[in-house]
């Protein structure tokens, strides 16, 4: 293939992916995203078992791995989207500086921090700033640093855990926009995971301070915290902040639970200079599993 070919079929590539994505402009993203919270909290029996069966047909979620197969244990299908997985089946790698996979999921994009700025997709990146909802101060420790974007599917397992050991300082909401985070969209809406809604995390850690980034999507009917439970909806417009000191300080352990989803989306990572770099065998594409070494 000639190089005037690729850059053809780029071009065509990018178009198709503005296209399908340009209705997600026009869309109620909200108010859809509302509709499906209340849906996906139904305890309509029949109702919420058609609603698992067809979800975990179509994206082929293995049931077994759940601490329950049994559809009748849970009372949603929201309980069942953000279940429990049976103990020791995600070993979580050992090793005080080796950071772990926060999540299942699959790499969007993940490397140094250069400049201040973040990969999105290729041909476009977005500010620590803009990701931090405006923090220069915070955004200035990561200069140098690394990041991890890791898409969750629908298929995945939901629940977020620690990567290091780490006792929580700060969180921020950010209020923002609701598109879908899949690759497509990420390759066709500049600044995605700074303008769509999220929660920013921050940890103190034995290296410096590690921040997650809970970026929710459209019909991400809920984000939540282990420490301050339900954080959307409601859905804010302004940003808000919670400082934590003292008692309030919460310590995580490496592989803790720290907060879910519902419904897929996606956790960036951010790591400060210093630490070890992540292993060549990680790329942009490549499944991830909760607990495997990234460094």
């Amino acid at each position: 293939m000639t190089e005037h070919t690729k850059t053809q079929d780029n071009r065509a590539c990018s178009l198709m992916d503005r296209v399908l994505t340009w209705p997600q402009y026009l869309l109620p993203q909200h108010t859809l995203s509302v509709l499906m919270h209340r849906l996906t909290r139904s305890q309509v029996k029949w109702f919420k078992n058609t609603f698992i069966r067809f979800i975990s047909w179509k994206f082929k979620v293995d049931i077994s791995e759940a601490a329950s197969a049994n559809l009748d244990d849970y009372p949603s299908f929201n309980a069942f989207f953000t279940r429990q997985l049976r103990d020791g089946i995600r070993p979580i790698a050992e090793g005080d500086a080796v950071v772990a996979s926060p999540v299942d999921g699959a790499i969007s994009q993940l490397g140094p921090i250069s400049q201040g700025r973040i990969i999105q997709a290729k041909g476009h990146d977005y500010s620590v700033v803009e990701l931090l909802g405006g923090d220069d101060a915070l955004a200035k420790q990561f200069e140098q640093g690394q990041f991890a974007t890791i898409y969750l599917s629908p298929r995945d397992y939901h629940r977020i855990h620690m990567p290091l050991s780490g006792k929580l300082t700060a969180m921020r909401y950010v209020p923002g926009k609701l598109f879908s985070v899949n690759q497509r969209t990420a390759r066709a809406v500049p600044g995605l995971f700074a303008r769509n809604e999220r929660v920013v995390t921050v940890f103190e850690t034995a290296y410096g301070p590690v921040v997650q980034v809970l970026v929710g999507a459209i019909f991400v009917g809920s984000m939540e915290t282990v420490w301050a439970g339900q954080i959307t909806p409601p859905y804010g417009k302004a940003i808000q902040d919670w400082q934590y000191q003292g008692d309030q300080a919460l310590t995580l352990n490496k592989g803790e639970e720290m907060g879910r989803f519902n419904m897929g989306s996606t956790v960036v990572l951010l790591l400060p200079p210093g630490m070890p770099s992540f292993d060549s065998v990680w790329q942009a594409g490549k499944p991830i599993r909760l607990g495997q070494a990234m460094t």
